[in-house]
């Protein structure tokens, strides 16, 4: 028999699996609308369907960043492709130097004449 949730284990659940992401361009798009003052956060946020505490935390770290770079911060974190890309390539050169430790192995083997 199934185990019974309660209602606000179930209320949280619904709520982290239909919260909404949203992409770095989007979040941007949202700030700078905020930025040009033609509708008052609280109006943007709720069009957008976020809460204004979200946004001031995306304004204030698209400030933040904006800092950094001025300043000649050029270090970015390296976004989700390139680091399965990096993490792929990393696995195959892996296998190559296991590979060829392998076959290393077995030559030194046959040169002293063992088996």
């Amino acid at each position: 028999m199934p185990k019974k949730k309660n209602a606000s284990s179930l209320i949280s659940e619904l709520k982290r699996k239909t919260r909404r992401t949203y992409s770095s361009e989007e979040k941007i798009r949202i700030i700078i609308d905020g930025m040009r003052g033609e509708t008052t956060i609280a109006e943007l946020c709720r069009k957008e369907g976020l809460s204004q505490a979200l946004y001031y935390k995306w304004s204030k770290d698209f400030m933040e960043a904006g800092r950094r770079r001025l300043n000649g911060d050029t270090m970015r974190e390296a976004n989700t492709s390139e680091v399965k890309e990096l993490k792929d390539e990393n696995r195959s050169l892996k296998e190559l130097v296991a590979e060829l430790s392998l076959k290393n192995r077995d030559l030194k083997k046959n040169l002293n004449g063992e088996d």
